[in-house]
C-alpha cells in the first residue's frame, strides 16, 4: 500500500489506522499494449485462473464477522525508497467500484490486535501503539530508509527504542527507528 502523492493507487486509511481500503492490482502492462490504468482490474487471467484481485476477492468473501475467521494479511508501506513493515490486518470485505472510468477492485482491511502466534493464531497488541504517519515519515527520513543496526534496506520494521510494552510512546520521534527485521527481533522487548 502507499499514502503518499502520486501514489499508484488509491489507497486510504481509516477509522484512526484500524481500517485500510487496500486497492487491487492493475493488469500487468505490455509494450505497445493499452495504459493498464485505462483497463478494468480483472478477477480472472487469460486461462482462467483467478488473478491476485481473485484471490483476494474470494478470500474476503469467505470471512464470516459471526465466527471472526478471516484471511491474516501482512501490510507494507511504500516510502521512498523502500517498504516497511505497518502490521497484520484481517481481509473482510471485497467489491468493486468505478475509478477514472473503470472498474477497480477494493478491499477492506481491519487491525487484528496482533502478530500471529505459532500455537493461537494472534497476540494481542494495544493499538495505541500504532505510529503516525508524520513521525514514520520523519524517522524514515532521517534513518535514511536503512536499519541503523547494519544498515540494510530490506525487510525493515520501526521499532520502539523504550518498547510500548514497557511505556514508549509512539508519537515521539526520539522513540522510533528503523530495524531490519533480523534486529528487531533480536532486540524483542528489550530496551537498548
Amino acid at each position: 500500500m502507499s499514502l503518499r502523492p502520486g501514489a499508484p493507487y488509491s489507497d486510504r486509511v481509516e477509522e484512526n489506522g484500524r481500517v485500510l481500503i487496500y486497492e487491487g492490482h492493475d493488469v500487468p502492462g505490455r509494450v505497445g499494449g493499452p495504459d493498464p490504468k485505462t483497463i478494468d482490474e480483472q478477477m480472472k487471467n487469460p486461462n482462467g485462473t483467478l488473478t491476485r484481485n481473485g484471490r483476494f476477492y474470494e478470500a474476503a468473501k469467505k470471512y464470516e464477522p459471526t465466527e471472526g475467521k478471516a484471511e491474516l494479511v501482512r501490510v507494507y508501506e511504500k516510502i521512498r525508497p523502500g517498504w516497511v513493515y505497518n502490521g497484520l490486518f484481517k481481509l473482510v470485505d471485497s467489491w468493486l467500484e468505478e475509478s477514472n472510468g473503470r472498474s477497480v477492485f477494493k478491499f477492506r482491511l481491519e487491525v487484528t490486535g496482533g502478530e500471529p502466534s505459532s500455537s493461537e493464531g494472534v497476540l494481542p497488541l494495544d493499538h495505541n501503539r500504532l505510529i503516525p504517519k508524520n513521525v514514520m515519515l520523519e524517522v524514515w527520513k532521517r534513518d535514511r530508509g536503512r536499519c541503523v543496526m547494519c544498515g540494510s534496506d530490506e525487510n525493515l520494521h520501526f521499532d520502539h527504542i523504550i518498547p510500548y510494552s514497557k511505556g514508549g510512546t509512539s508519537t515521539d520521534v526520539q522513540n522510533i527507528r528503523l530495524l531490519c527485521a533480523r534486529h528487531n527481533m533480536l532486540k524483542g522487548d528489550r530496551i537498548e
